[in-house]
């Protein structure tokens, strides 16, 4: 055991000395490397700093250059600078003296100028008073003002300017008019002969005839409670006079004349007539006619070819069928102004589709009742547009009548329609007592004009021949006035067609032999 620690613990004391041998040898490796590390360090800092010393120096050597180089352009530039205004002085000099020298030639000019004003003066005041002296003198010897012979030599240019102007306008008009009715007389001659329509003439009153005396009592019912009952519930007024086996009924409504006519013709045949059966009676025919309307717009919408058009258009349209214009039914006028467009404009090459549809519908506000304020053709086109008619068969339309302004080929294509189809020989009619009216009416515009001395309305009021006083009215105040006649007749009446209008200037010499 003594032996084997003392062993143990010699081993130790030599590890022990080991350790402290390899520490110390450690320390001092480390104490070199610190001071190698350092010595590198201080040299690569002096490296560095020299490095930087030198570059400072390059640096400040070309600073140094540039600005020296930016000292002498700037020295050649200001150089320049002066000597340039040096230039401009002499030039500013130079144009001084110039100016100074116009100055005085123009002072010099300017006092030759008033001297030859001063003369010119004086020989204007002399050349006045000679052309007093002279215009004193000639209205001495003409024995007429200044202003009398202005007024006549007006007149006398006045006057041969009118005969020019009325010479020309009578050229014009008569090459126009030439022209003019010989192509329209064509395309008119050929929409007609293709377009072939019957004409059905209808007035206030229908008659229904009875089949003997006694169905009148029948009628009128005791102490007249038929009739009264009848003519409340329909909205009519059933006449019951002297004529043998007939009564009529009036209304200015044709389709409540239609339905009582209807009403009163089944209320016949069936024979019981009593307030209630004629209450049913009305009733059932009041939508068998509404029935009949809208198959009547049907068949004139197909008859004119026009397709697309809203229930409620062909419901409207179908009313025409009940309405009248100078004896001619409504319905049948615009099937045949479609049908007549549409061949005007196929002629013309305008759009037929929009002229067939504008001339079927063109009168459609004649079908509205008294409920609706406006003219025929405005209260039509509003109804158009509101169930989705194209714009431009609107503005046919509206303008048919010029109450609003033609914006296409198309609405002047279907008023010359609309006044062919009334005009045509046939077409329309109306009674004695219109007729006489019309005719003068007619006259009475015309001798309300300064100037006539007699006028007479002719071919059943299709012409006024107005006889004018010549001394009064010379040819260019002719033409003036059948313009003018003709513009006043537009404006206050209504009539079928067209009306012409001829102004007949007549002088006369007469001398006698002795």
């Amino acid at each position: 055991m003594g032996a084997n620690g003392n062993f143990w613990l010699m081993t130790l004391l030599l590890l022990l000395g080991d350790v402290i041998l390899v520490g110390v040898v450690i320390y001092f490796l480390r104490r070199s490397l610190v001071a190698r590390i350092q010595r590198e360090q201080k040299e690569i800092a002096d490296s560095l700093i020299a490095s930087a010393t030198e570059q400072a120096k390059l640096i400040e050597i070309e600073a140094r250059d540039k600005a020296l180089k930016i000292l002498q352009e700037t020295e050649a530039e200001v150089n320049r600078r002066r000597s340039e205004i040096a230039r401009e002085e002499d030039r500013l000099q130079k144009r001084r003296l110039e100016l100074d020298n116009r100055i005085e030639r123009l002072e010099q000019r300017e006092q030759a100028l008033n001297k030859r004003q001063s003369s010119l003066d004086k020989r204007a005041n002399e050349i006045e008073r000679l052309y007093e002296q002279q215009m004193a003198e000639l209205q001495r010897v003409a024995q007429m003002t200044v202003e009398e012979a202005r007024g006549l030599l007006l007149a006398e240019v006045e006057k041969e300017a009118r005969a020019d102007m009325a010479r020309v306008i009578r050229q014009i008009e008569a090459e126009a008019r030439a022209e003019g009715e010989k192509r329209a007389r064509e395309l008119i001659a050929e929409a007609i002969q293709r377009v072939a329509s019957d004409h059905v003439s209808s007035v206030t009153t229908s008659v229904i005839s009875l089949p003997n005396e006694e169905m009148k009592g029948r009628i009128v019912g005791r102490n007249g409670r038929n009739i009264r009952a009848f003519e409340q519930a329909a909205g009519v007024d059933v006449i019951v006079d002297d004529t043998p086996e007939t009564v009529t009924i009036s209304c200015f409504d044709p389709i409540r004349r239609e339905i009582a006519r209807r009403s009163l013709e089944r209320l016949i045949s069936d024979g019981r007539i009593h307030p209630a059966q004629i209450e049913k009676i009305l009733s059932e025919e009041q939508r068998e006619v509404e029935k009949a309307i809208v198959e009547a717009g049907e068949q004139a919408a197909y008859d004119a070819g026009v397709t697309g058009l809203h229930p409620e258009i062909i419901k409207v349209l179908g009313r025409l069928k009940y309405r009248t214009s100078y004896g001619q039914n409504q319905l049948a006028h615009a099937v045949e102004v479609a049908k007549l467009a549409a061949v005007l404009a196929a002629e013309l090459g305008a759009d037929v589709e929009a002229a067939r549809m504008g001339g079927l519908l063109h009168d459609l506000g004649k079908a509205m009742d008294h409920n609706t304020d406006g003219t025929h053709a405005m209260i039509g086109a509003e109804f158009a547009r509101r169930y989705g008619v194209p714009s431009k068969v609107v503005n046919i339309i509206a303008s048919h009548h010029h109450e609003v302004e033609q914006e296409s080929i198309e609405a002047v294509i279907v008023e010359a329609a609309d006044a062919i189809s009334g005009a045509r020989p046939g077409a329309r009619r109306e009674d004695l007592e219109q007729y006489i009216k019309r005719l003068r009416a007619l006259e009475e515009i015309a001798n309300s004009f300064k100037g006539v001395s007699q006028s007479y309305a002719i071919q059943a009021g299709r012409e006024i021949r107005i006889i004018v006083r010549p001394e009064e009215i010379d040819d260019l105040a002719a033409l003036r006035l059948a313009r003018d006649v003709a513009k006043k007749i537009e404006e206050t009446m209504q009539y079928p067609g067209q009306i012409k209008v001829t102004v007949i200037r007549e002088t006369r010499a007469v001398d006698y032999a002795k």
